[in-house]
């Protein structure tokens, strides 16, 4: 049985919070009397992660996923509650927990800008007391797992994108971390680059078995590597569970495609009691709610002529985004 490497028990975070009038006469009364507030953005959390799961962190902006990797990673002290990551409390920042983690976060990066990402990399073996035979040997594995090679030699500034984020990726795992806190890694990349991404992490996942924290917006990223999801929404946890689950929940209905044989026939189907979507001559789409789609398709099948149908999945996103927009949903 895994064991917990992330133990997260009752906890908030609270920052003090300034706020002044406009103009000149508003700045020199914050000058002398500045107000202040406590503002709560996490409030009384708990979860546990096992090692080598992948889960991702879904909500809104500002719903309080980045503030959670950064209490996670030690960044930032809990106001209340207690961490543990790795048997150890983050924010103490000791050798040892910190030789274990990395954190990446897509908008912000640590190569040199004028330098080939090669130097950052030698300079982030050194900070880890690597020595050059290894350093090489790890940086050989990596850019070949991420499919650069004359990149490495190139300087930063002269990168694209994608290559700067493979490159910040390598940076980031020299030290072979086996805990890996991605905060947008794939943000502003094109869709081969984010796919390639997603690909190495995948394959990192099984070849380490690191643990992995994700937060995304591209839901793409969250399908194909979280089966677990947390769902963040006003620093509190609405849903942590199975992402399948949560889909299905979310989605309680499939839409089905029919295509008729002739245009009466879809007007004998639309009157038949189907909750129907839409309809176009001979084509016609219903709604089905999940348990009942085998007797439904029976029904169709045995009753109305038809040449085709298709079962249809709602998008993923237009699911995932009844969370982030705060629609009405029941989890």
């Amino acid at each position: 049985m895994k064991k917990n490497i992330i133990d997260v028990r009752n906890l908030s975070k609270s920052f003090d919070i300034s706020s002044k009038e406009p103009g000149l006469k508003g700045t020199i009364k914050h000058f002398f009397r500045r107000q202040t507030k406590k503002l709560k953005v996490i409030k009384n959390i708990s979860f546990e992660i096992k090692e080598g799961e992948i889960v991702g962190f879904l909500g809104a902006n500002g719903a309080g996923k980045t503030t959670i990797l950064k209490m996670l990673c030690g960044l930032i002290y809990p106001s209340e509650g207690s961490v543990f990551v790795s048997g150890n409390i983050p924010y103490r920042r000791k050798e040892d927990f910190l030789k274990n983690i990395t954190l990446i976060m897509g908008q912000k990066q640590q190569l040199i800008w004028d330098l080939p990402p090669i130097e950052s990399f030698l300079l982030n073996a050194s900070i880890y007391d690597l020595d050059k035979l290894e350093a090489k040997r790890r940086i050989k594995k990596l850019s070949d797992m991420l499919e650069i090679d004359e990149e490495l030699f190139i300087p930063v500034r002269k990168l694209s994108l994608g290559q700067r984020m493979k490159s910040e990726l390598l940076a980031a795992l020299i030290h072979e971390p086996n805990i890996l806190f991605l905060d947008e890694p794939t943000l502003g990349l094109d869709i081969n680059a984010q796919r390639n991404l997603r690909k190495f992490l995948q394959n990192y996942n099984k070849e380490t078995n690191a643990t992995i924290c994700l937060t995304s917006h591209y839901m793409k990223d969250i399908t194909s590597l979280c089966k677990r999801v947390i769902c963040v929404d006003n620093g509190s946890i609405s849903y942590d569970g199975n992402l399948d689950i949560l889909l299905k929940r979310l989605s309680p209905v499939k839409e089905i495609l029919i295509v008729c044989r002739s245009e009466d026939d879809a007007i004998q189907l639309e009157n038949s009691g189907f909750s129907v979507k839409n309809k176009t001559k001979n084509e016609i789409t219903i709604k089905v709610e999940n348990n009942s789609i085998i007797s439904s398709l029976k029904n169709i099948l045995n009753n109305f002529e038809i040449e085709d149908l298709y079962i249809n999945e709602p998008p993923v996103d237009e699911i995932i985004g009844k969370i982030l927009i705060k629609k009405d949903y029941d989890i």
